[in-house]
């Protein structure tokens, strides 16, 4: 099969995985009414900001609510005029400032004697998501070509895995590690051998995966446990704790969360340097094994500092509001130790640790194994 007739096929499979991926999870929003006690999202349009208010805070800073006239557009508000009364001494989390013509989504409820409450959650923002999702793809096939376009496909697929195997898993009770940690290896072998073929690099470089993983899985159950860390840190578990109906191992779920974190870095760093070990032995045949093992190392080196320096700041990105409320409650007494000793700062620092040890030792392995074990092309 030609260079361009790989291209034309894998963007057509690229296409229809990628309409059977936006229906798959798309919602339903055809129900034909609401059911007491439960709540209905849709999607409204701004017709007109009715009343707006300035409250101020006991800070002296102030903060804006609004009274807004809606119009449905989709599900059983089709078309019907909605009054959102968004003005009350209480400030809400959500801040937004709305004029005409915004689109909102708006939650629908309604109690047991007919009474509806209408709550305005957030902005539209899909189409504008759709745009630069559109401008992802182009560039990566422009860029990538055929590579580029297997990765998509390997990025939707494990979505899928993700979406369709491993949260359904986790819902019904099963090991939250367990189920991501045979999920993880079913990403990575999937993203492996699309994007590259199913070659012996391939395999030399799903082995390396395995014996990093590995070093992450011990290291995460030997840290949490001395950290006695619970997995109760995370805003998010406050929630899922409120859902009577879940029964869920949140120490599990934090120990899963280290082992997806860690998947993708790891793809990088080990397909990286068995491709490196290749394209030295492209280049001369004749080179020992060793010689090319200290080659491709110094190169593995090299994108070892940038990998963990992008895991820290990123990190440390995520973690930014609660260094913020640190430096600002200095004065009353919140020490650097008292920090970092809070459960969801240790979680934060073990996971980054964790994940930079499991990409550490990645790099030897997979140089070693592609050096040593040699790839006939």
């Amino acid at each position: 099969m030609s260079r361009l007739r790989k291209i034309l096929f894998f963007s057509v499979l690229f296409l229809f995985s990628g309409a059977f991926f936006i229906n798959l999870f798309t919602p339903n929003l055809k129900a034909e009414e609401i059911i007491p006690n439960e709540t209905v999202n849709f999607k409204a349009e701004v017709v007109e900001v009715t009343l707006s208010k300035s409250i101020e805070r006991e800070n002296g800073s102030f903060f804006t609510q609004q009274n807004l006239l809606l119009r449905g557009l989709e599900g059983i508000y089709k078309d019907k005029e909605i009054v959102y009364e968004g003005i009350s001494e209480i400030e809400v989390t959500n801040s937004n400032l709305y004029k005409e013509g915004d689109k909102v989504f708006v939650d629908a409820y309604i109690d047991e004697n007919g009474q509806e409450t209408f709550y305005v959650v957030e902005f539209v923002r899909t189409n504008y998501l759709y745009i630069l999702i559109a401008i992802f793809i182009i560039l990566v096939i422009i860029v990538g070509r055929l590579k580029g376009l297997k990765a998509l496909i390997g990025l939707a697929l494990s979505f899928v895995v993700i979406i369709k195997f491993i949260i359904p898993q986790i819902l019904t009770g099963r090991d939250p590690f367990v189920i991501s940690l045979i999920g993880g290896l079913v990403i990575l072998i999937l993203m492996i051998y699309i994007t590259e073929g199913i070659k012996r690099e391939s395999h030399l470089a799903i082995l390396s995966v395995f014996f990093s993983l590995l070093f992450i899985l011990i290291l995460s159950l030997i840290f949490t446990n001395l950290s006695k860390l619970t997995g109760l840190a995370q805003e998010e578990a406050i929630f899922l704790i409120g859902n009577g109906n879940l029964a869920l191992n949140f120490k599990g779920l934090l120990l899963a969360g280290f082992i997806i974190g860690a998947i993708g870095v790891l793809d990088d760093i080990i397909v990286g340097q068995i491709e490196t070990v290749v394209r030295l032995q492209e280049a001369n045949p004749n080179l020992p094994a060793k010689k090319i093992f200290s080659l491709a190392y110094k190169v593995g080196n090299t994108h070892l500092g940038a990998i963990i320096n992008t895991l820290f700041l990123t990190y440390a990105g995520a973690a930014l509001p609660l260094l913020l409320l640190f430096v600002l409650n200095q004065s009353g007494g919140l020490t650097m130790s008292r920090v970092l000793n809070t459960e969801i700062i240790s979680t934060e620092i073990i996971r980054t640790l964790v994940g930079s040890i499991g990409v550490i030792m990645a790099m030897p392995i997979a140089t070693f194994l592609g050096s040593f074990c040699k790839i006939k092309k």
